[in-house]
């Protein structure tokens, strides 16, 4: 993990967090053995990924709640009906451009 992962990229703001005491030391030995730049990078980043779990588990929420909503299946069987033709003319042009390059 770089020191300038975020320093001077983003907009930053100064706050005071409580975090358990086993934790703290576990970050403080690693920072201390080289392993990782600073506290402000280390929290920054575990909380940019655990923010970006979040956001992706919602949206597989929202996916899951799509696959069992009818209308939207059905609006979802209507485009595919919809673009069959296109389709199939596509996949017999990148057909013929492969075996014309083979």
């Amino acid at each position: 993990m770089s020191a300038h992962y975020w320093a001077g990229r983003f907009e930053t703001t100064r706050t005071t967090i409580t975090l358990p005491t086993k934790l703290l030391e576990r970050v403080n030995a690693a920072i201390d053995r080289g392993m990782l730049p600073n506290r402000n990078v280390v929290i920054a980043a575990a909380l940019e990924t655990y923010l970006d779990e979040i956001e992706r588990q919602e949206i597989d929420r929202q996916f899951a709640a799509m696959a069992e909503d009818l209308s939207y299946r059905r609006l979802n069987e209507e485009l595919a009906e919809s673009f069959a033709e296109a389709d199939w003319q596509a996949l017999l042009i990148g057909e013929a451009e492969q075996q014309g390059r083979g």
